[in-house]
């Protein structure tokens, strides 16, 4: 097996203070969780593999990432920082990567313009390009016969909409197929975020997840729902996912990034010092 990575999100929002980190549940109800650049020295200094930073209203607000939080956040790490948010040009992913970021997430921009993966990933590389999926589930099976209907934890049928807009817009886009479409494109890898676990803490989506690690050959970072070290352990190993992304049990100081790895290591799964 090889090393599983650890990753903290930061969901910040444009406010009075320049930026703040948030976490609600199912995209909504939104509860401060502190400063960007502090929690992201924090994360560092515990050992996180990676960090995601994600401007999760850029989209629907119309608006541009924020540069300037974001080159202040990069001064502060030493481990590779994935932006993401309101970013839908080759324009501007040159000027999220020259503030300092390592990758570029795209979510609502390459459901609108799926061109614009190709595109980047030729001219900055498959590496620096994550394709977020957002998705939901959705249990009309009957009059979807064209999706990917997957058997849900209980022994139910239902298939996974993406959405867009932080959630607000159901796209009636499958999210297995869409997946496959941008690594056909060249992403480089896919952050997929279960709407329907997102702040719950009750553990990863699972069926979703493992439908993507095993149909795709590009890595998947499981998103949404952990409280627990065990919720990471089932995400690499009932869900096969490559890395597990986490904001709530790190931001309000319930577990450090070390508490974590020290459990999977308990447990063997394989973690980068």
């Amino acid at each position: 097996m090889l090393t599983k990575r650890i990753i903290p999100c930061l969901d910040v929002t444009l406010d009075e203070e320049g930026g703040t980190v948030v976490k609600g549940v199912e995209f909504v109800d939104l509860k401060k969780a502190g400063d960007p650049v502090e929690l992201a020295k924090k994360y560092n200094e515990q050992g996180a593999d990676e960090l995601v930073f994600l401007d999760i209203t850029a989209s629907h607000e119309g608006r541009d990432t924020m540069i300037d939080v974001i080159e202040r956040t990069a001064n502060e790490v030493f481990i590779p920082l994935t932006v993401g948010g309101g970013i839908s040009s080759v324009e501007r992913i040159r000027e999220i990567l020259r503030a300092g970021a390592d990758k570029v997430s795209i979510n609502t921009a390459a459901i609108k313009n799926p061109e614009l993966v190709r595109e980047a990933s030729s001219i900055f590389g498959s590496q620096c390009i994550v394709v977020a999926i957002d998705c939901k589930r959705n249990n009309d099976v009957e009059d979807n016969p064209d999706k990917t209907i997957l058997t849900l934890e209980d022994g139910t049928k239902a298939w996974y909409e993406v959405v867009i807009y932080g959630g607000r817009k159901p796209t009636g886009i499958d999210a297995v197929q869409w997946a496959k479409k941008v690594e056909e494109l060249g992403a480089g890898e896919i952050l997929l975020t279960s709407m329907d676990r997102d702040g719950t803490r009750d553990g990863f989506d699972v069926p979703i997840t493992r439908k993507l690690s095993e149909e795709l050959e590009i890595p998947i970072i499981a998103s949404g729902g952990v409280g627990s070290p065990e919720h990471m352990y089932k995400g690499f190993v009932d869900a096969k996912a490559d890395a597990g992304l986490a904001a709530s049990i790190f931001h309000f100081g319930e577990y450090t990034v070390g508490d974590v790895k020290k459990y999977l290591r308990s447990r063997d799964i394989p973690v980068r010092d």
